[in-house]
């Protein structure tokens, strides 16, 4: 796969997966607000993982979900530093 290529499939994997993570802090700060059964911590934290960081920051930041939180506050920047890092060398390597 070229560089160019990879370029492309990451950016709208990455932008699929944001939206996703975005609408879903968006619902379950809803469900907070209204007390209803919760998304878990655990498939927020998956949305970021799974490539839906930026979507996930920005829900936070947007609804002000979780932000008070510390695996969230710290965790959502740092999988979002540790995607950008491994992209970065992916597209090095894959351009070399």
């Amino acid at each position: 796969m070229t560089a160019a290529r990879f370029s492309l499939a990451l950016l709208v994997y990455v932008a699929a997966m944001s939206v996703v993570a975005f609408a879903i802090f968006g619902i379950d700060k809803w469900k907070a607000l209204h007390h209803r059964r919760r998304i878990s911590e655990r498939t927020l934290l998956a949305l970021a993982a799974l490539g839906g960081s930026p979507g996930a920051w920005a829900g936070m930041l947007v609804w002000r979900h979780k932000t008070l939180h510390r695996k969230f506050r710290y965790g959502i920047p740092a999988i979002l530093a540790v995607q950008v890092a491994a992209a970065g060398y992916m597209l090095y390597y894959l351009s070399h």
